[in-house]
């Protein structure tokens, strides 16, 4: 059985003292494959980066919110050619990449007020990496108290920031570079 996401913006208000009534909206349908990555097919996809959740571009890397998020503001840190292992990245784009992933948590603790924020990788399908062909680095954010029942007891995950709301105080807290 899948995990279920159920959005609770309404929450919102009570997370962080601000009232938002927007919808979550549902996510893009899936595109074929034809041997680009889906980050890549993303990265390609007519719309805005508003649009796909892209919270910045930088030379070499990007960073992405998950739609199917762990917690309200999970994002993910990427070069923006696929590649499957930290080996393959180029000294710059390794470095542009973890210089981005610290940007993240400092963006995540002051645009969201988290706690605590965890930072992962999958290297591989082995590790529980689903799309191993584009290596990513998550950035989870955490308050004391999120993990409840819902998971464990419905198998849904209780939201209370949407994913525009998020995007846009994350970008709104990113470092000036």
């Amino acid at each position: 059985m899948a995990l279920d996401h159920l959005w609770a913006t309404w929450r919102s208000a009570y997370v962080a003292g601000v009232t938002d009534g927007r919808d979550a909206g549902a996510p893009a349908a899936a595109e074929p494959d034809d041997g680009r990555s889906l980050f890549e097919r993303i990265l390609d996809a007519p719309g805005t980066d508003e649009e796909k959740q892209i919270v910045l571009r930088a030379d070499r890397c990007f960073v992405i919110l998950n739609r199917f998020p762990y917690t309200s503001g999970h994002l993910m840190v990427l070069p923006l050619r696929a590649v499957p292992d930290l080996e393959d990245l180029d000294p710059d784009e390794f470095a542009e990449l973890w210089a981005l992933v610290r940007d993240a948590v400092t963006a995540l603790k002051a645009g969201l007020g988290c706690d605590a924020v965890n930072v992962g990788i999958n290297l591989g399908t082995a590790a529980g990496g689903s799309q191993a062909d584009h290596l990513h680095v998550h950035c989870v954010p955490r308050w004391i108290g999120d993990a409840n029942f819902m998971t464990v007891a419905a198998e849904t995950r209780v939201l209370p920031v949407s994913l525009d709301e998020a995007r846009t105080r994350i970008r709104a807290a990113w470092p000036a570079g």
